[in-house]
């Protein structure tokens, strides 16, 4: 994968690269297209999914859950992946 498909992919929302993402996923599903082509468009799948991945982890990072004090009332936060 060269670096300017590279930085259009990091430029991506969660949402577009999902949603191109599933368009590749579609078409090697159909089978109707080359062998280089198809080998072009998972690779490009493949850092689709990278992309997505990361952009999860970075999401679930910000993610906090409260917490209550012994009257129920907020007390503080905590990231989610800590009990």
């Amino acid at each position: 994968m060269n670096t300017k498909t590279e930085s259009n992919i990091t430029s991506m929302s969660f949402e577009e690269a999902l949603a191109q993402l599933e368009n590749i996923v579609d078409r090697l599903e159909r089978g109707d297209t080359l062998l280089e082509e198809s080998i072009r468009i998972y690779e490009r799948g493949e850092a689709l999914k990278k992309h997505c991945e990361k952009l999860l982890q970075k999401a679930e990072s910000k993610v906090e859950k409260i917490q209550l004090n012994s009257n129920g009332l907020p007390e503080g936060l905590t990231p989610i992946n800590e009990s």
